[in-house]
This record gives structure tokens, sequence and C-alpha cells, in this order.
């Protein structure tokens, strides 16, 4: 007797899964990738001053080479996600990394191959991010199918983490080699390392059979098989799957929020005089440009423990989620409030950087949740809210109401900080920024800003609270697509 398609879909997924010592030497490898990722994102904002000044280039140009990475990445987000459920996200990864790093590492020579110097760089930013938007659907479908429910939140956790310590990474070697060798130096850097990780994952990690039948089912145009069939109409009138995509849009908005408003809100609120530094100190600037995320990484890291013990213990995988919302979303807005009710710059920095942290949190909650919901299509659904978000508006290059980040002085690290994204959600957040600086223009308080940001988290967090299930969704006997 056959068992039930239900039944033997989950047992074909569990043989599947990585053995404990793969999943680490898996993890530490994705972390080290999504640090990459981000180092070569934050290149261009890193070099973006010299290269101003090499080329000729006014705020408005530097603008358009800053901003077009983001006209790549918001159209491959359905389509990388949708690739790695169906020919493994592993192989996605490795095939994008492989383009985006010799796209990188090929910069310098693409900048002078003729007088046209920006639009080669607008368009090898337009193709890193086309070829950067697969990454994170891939990623989710590749860690749905492969880590057991239990390790899930640590392990996304874990990998999370890299983007902010590649922007940092970034931020500050990058500074040093832009003094000591160019800004050539920085993509040789960031696209060679690329390279090297993507050489030891081939070599190590991936099998070449495996990679060359990946290339095959491309060439051959995705043929459709039984176990990739998903029902998607039944899977879009799922309340717990409408939850999740809203509350990480949510998520996204109110993190961008603070990511964009932030340093104009420390040196409006604490000028140099204020605190007591030298006029034009960066150390000030680094200080609230860098602190948070050097906190966000081991308050990362300590979410995806905490949520893979609190399921060992014993919880509920849905009360574990829903309680590691609270904190991402319901916490951190709180510390956001505060930061509107406080006159001295180190209570700021305090809950700024809680706030920030909190943040994290996400990544064991509607992060994973996907992965709960449909990890035979996380993947896709992954992408479908990234490109919720990123189709909002074009994302600008730089906040509303503030001058262009290439004409701000002061060192690479702190542009890096300031300008590179640091999340999946690129441009979710881009009409909560415009609005926040209506309210800022209006009202003549930052205040506002900061209840936006609570209000925003409140309506994600409460939906998610109401609606939010960990229950699969996408097993059903019944396939059609959408």
């Amino acid at each position: 007797m056959q068992p039930p398609p239900d039944e033997a879909r989950k047992n074909a997924a569990q043989d599947t899964q990585w053995s404990r010592p793969e999943c680490q030497a898996w993890t530490g490898a994705l972390l080290l990738g999504t640090c990459l990722l981000y180092c070569a994102r934050v290149s261009m904002p890193v070099c973006s001053v010299s290269m101003s000044q090499d080329f000729g280039w006014n705020k408005k140009e530097a603008g358009i080479v800053l901003s077009s990475f983001f006209w790549g990445y918001c159209l491959t987000q359905i389509v990388g996600g949708h690739l790695g459920d169906r020919i493994g996200g592993e192989k996605v990864i490795l095939l994008s990394a492989s383009a985006w790093g010799f796209i990188t590492a090929a910069t310098p020579m693409l900048a002078h191959l003729g007088s046209t110097h920006l639009v080669f760089m607008t368009f090898s930013r337009i193709l890193t991010g086309l070829l950067q938007g697969v990454y994170f659907p891939a990623l989710t479908s590749l860690l749905s199918q492969k880590v057991r429910e239990s390790e899930r939140g640590f392990t996304y956790s874990t990998v999370g983490a890299g983007s902010q310590f590649g922007t940092l990474v970034t931020g500050a070697v990058g500074s040093l080699l832009l003094d000591w060798y160019g800004w050539q130096s920085v993509f040789y850097f960031s696209g060679g390392l690329t390279l090297l990780w993507v050489c030891y994952v081939y070599r190590y990690l991936l099998s070449e059979q495996d990679l060359i039948l990946a290339l095959g089912v491309l060439a051959q145009g995705l043929p459709m098989s039984q176990h990739t069939k998903v029902p998607w109409r039944q899977l879009f009138r799922k309340p717990s799957v409408w939850a999740v995509i809203f509350s990480q849009l949510s998520s996204a908005c109110s993190f961008f929020i603070l990511l964009s408003w932030l340093p104009t809100f420390f040196k409006e609120t604490f000028p140099s005089s204020k605190v007591g530094w030298p006029p034009g100190s960066s150390f000030r600037g680094w200080i609230f440009n860098v602190v948070p995320w050097l906190v966000a990484i081991p308050a990362s890291l300590f979410s995806g423990f905490l949520s893979d013990h609190l399921i060992s213990q014993g919880y509920r995988t849905i009360t574990v989620r829903k309680f590691m919302q609270v904190m991402g979303l319901g916490l951190s807005s709180i510390f956001a409030l505060c930061l509107g009710h406080t006159s001295s710059f180190c209570k700021s920095v305090v809950f700024a950087s809680a706030s920030i942290g909190l943040q994290t949190f996400n990544h064991s909650g509607i992060s994973v949740n996907i992965q709960d919901l449909a990890p035979s299509c996380a993947g896709f659904l992954f992408g479908v809210a990234n490109t919720a978000g990123a189709l909002a508006a074009p994302t600008p290059a730089s906040p509303p109401g503030t001058t262009p980040l290439a004409s701000h002085p002061g060192t690479a690290l702190e542009t890096a900080c300031h300008s590179a994204p640091r999340s999946p959600l690129l441009s979710a957040g881009v009409v909560g920024v415009c609005l926040g600086g209506y309210l800022i223009e209006t009202t003549g308080s930052w205040t506002s800003v900061f209840n936006l940001v609570a209000a925003i988290s409140s309506l994600g967090l409460c939906t998610f609270l109401v609606f939010g299930q960990a229950k699969r969704v996408d097993l059903s006997p019944a396939h059609e697509d959408l």
C-alpha cells in the first residue's frame, strides 16, 4: 500500500535534508556568501565620491548610478525563487554569484572602455541588480528544503547576519583600499573574493554532476514535474500566507524609515557642538552610523539561537514565531518611540541600536514562517513579497529632503552604512520614507516619524498575531498552476 501523496512528499523532503555536519558547512558558506553579496553591493556607494571626481559626475549622475542597481533587482525576485524551488537554491546562488563576482571585478575595466562612463556603470549596476535579485529568494528556497524546522531560525539568522557584516567590512576595508590604492582596488577586492568563494563552494560543497544537470534543465526550458507543481490558487486563498507577506512588508517599511532617516535625525538633533566634538568630526558620524549595525549582528545570532531553543523545548512553532515578531516589531517600535522623547545623544544611540537590533528577530519570525508554510515553494513566495515591496516606487539615491550621499563629506565607512541596503526587501519602505519626510516637513518634529514607525510595525504585528500559522499549506493532492 502506497502512502498518500502528501505523506510521500513529506518523506521525500526529509530524505533530502542536510545532516548536522552538512548544515554547519553550508551555514558557514552561506554566511560568507551573504557577506560577499553585500561587499559587492556596497562597493559602488563606497567609491561613488572618488569615481565622481575622476569621471566628472554631478550629483544627479552619481544618483543615477547608485540607484540603477534597484532597477534590475526588483525584476528577478520571483524568477530567482521559482528557479530555486525547481532546480535547487544552491545552484541558483552559485551561478548568479559567479556572474556578479565577475562583473564586480571587471567594473574598473568597464569604466574605461570608452568615454561614456556613466552608461557603462549604469548598465553594470543594473546587471548586478538582476543577478543579485535571485539570491535571497533562492536562499529561502534552499533553507526551507534542506534545514530541519527546529534549526531554521538559527540558520537563517546566522546567514542573514552576513548582510550587516558585509556592509561593515566593505566600509572599513574599502576606506583603506580607497586611500591606499584607489577606487579600483575596492571592486577587485569584493569581486575577487566572490569568485574565490564560488570556487570553494563548487569544489567542496556542490557536486559537478548536480550543477551540470541544473544547467541542462535551464537549457531545456524548465520542464514541469509532478513534484514541483503547487496549487497556487489554493495557496493564495490562505489568510496565513497573506498575513506573513503583509507583515514582512510592514517590517521592511518600518526598517527603511529608520535606515533612511536616522542619520539625518542624529545630525540635526545632535550637531557636533552640542555633543562636545569639533565641527566636522567623523567619529560622531561613525558612532550613529555603525554602532546599531554592530549590535544587529549578535542580536540576529541570538534570535536564531533562542528560536530554535524554544522549539526544541516543546513550544509550538507558531508560538515561537509570534514571540519573535513581538520582539522584532513590537518591542523594537517601543525603542523607536523613545527616540522621539530624549535629548541625550548617548540614550539616542542606545535606543536606535536596540530598535535596529531587535528588528533582526524578524529573521526568526516572519522570514522563517514562509518556509514553515510552504517549503516546496518558499522561494517563490519570498520573491512575491520582495517584488511587492520593490515595485512600491523607484528607490531614490538618498532619503527625500537630504543631499545625495555622494556629496556628503566623511569616511567611506559612514557612506556605506548610510546608503547601502541591508535587507532583501530593498524598496518596500520608499512610501514610508517619503511619508516620513512629509511629516518632518509639516510638523517640524521627529516624534511624528517615530510614531509612524510604531504604527506600521503595530499593524504588521497585529496581522501576524491574528492570522499567522505555521501549518503547511502547500500539501494537496490536487495540483494546478496559477
